[in-house]
C-alpha cells in the first residue's frame, strides 16, 4: 500500500472548479431562454436622517406606469414588469443580457414611516422615494444606562 500526501490546497482547487462548473451551468441555463429561474431584483440605496428615510432604486428601461409601489408603516414593496421588446435577424444570433419578465423586491425599514405621505420620483430609471418618519419615532428617545 503506497502513501499518499495529503496536500489541502489542491482540495481547495477541487472544490473551487466543481462550484465555477455549477455557476456557469446555472449561467447557461439562465441565458438559454429560462430567465424565470435568474430573478431580477432591483439594488437599492437606503438612507435616514432625523425626519425621513430617502430608498432609491435602480430599475432602468421602465416607465413610472410600469412600476407598483406599495408602503407599509416597516416596509415598502416595489414590483413591475420589463417587457421584451422582439427582434429578430435573419442572419447571425442575437444574445441578451437584459432581464426581462415580472420582478418584486420588499425592503424592510429601520423605522416606522408615515405611509399616507410618500413623495416619489421617477427620472432616468431611478425610483427615489422620500418616506416620512412616524411622529412617534422622531421624538422617541431611549434612556441608556452605564452599569
Amino acid at each position: 500500500m503506497a502513501l499518499i500526501r495529503w496536500q489541502p490546497f489542491h482540495e481547495m482547487d477541487y472544490l473551487q472548479r466543481d462550484m465555477n462548473r455549477l455557476f456557469d451551468r446555472l449561467a447557461s441555463t439562465a441565458s438559454n431562454g429560462d430567465m424565470e429561474r435568474a430573478a431580477f431584483a432591483p439594488p437599492a440605496e437606503l438612507q435616514e436622517d432625523s425626519d425621513a428615510i430617502h430608498l432609491s432604486l435602480e430599475v432602468p428601461g421602465m416607465t413610472a406606469e410600469d412600476l407598483d409601489i406599495q408602503v407599509t408603516a416597516d416596509s415598502v414593496s416595489v414590483s413591475g414588469e420589463r417587457k421584451e421588446e422582439t427582434k429578430s435577424e435573419e442572419k447571425g444570433v442575437t444574445r441578451t443580457e437584459f432581464r426581462y419578465g415580472r420582478f418584486q423586491r420588499v425592503i424592510p425599514l429601520p423605522t416606522r414611516v408615515q405611509n399616507t405621505n410618500v413623495e416619489a420620483n421617477y427620472k432616468d430609471g431611478i425610483l427615489k422615494l422620500v418616506l416620512p418618519k412616524a411622529e412617534e419615532e422622531k421624538n422617541k428617545v431611549v434612556k441608556v444606562s452605564v452599569g
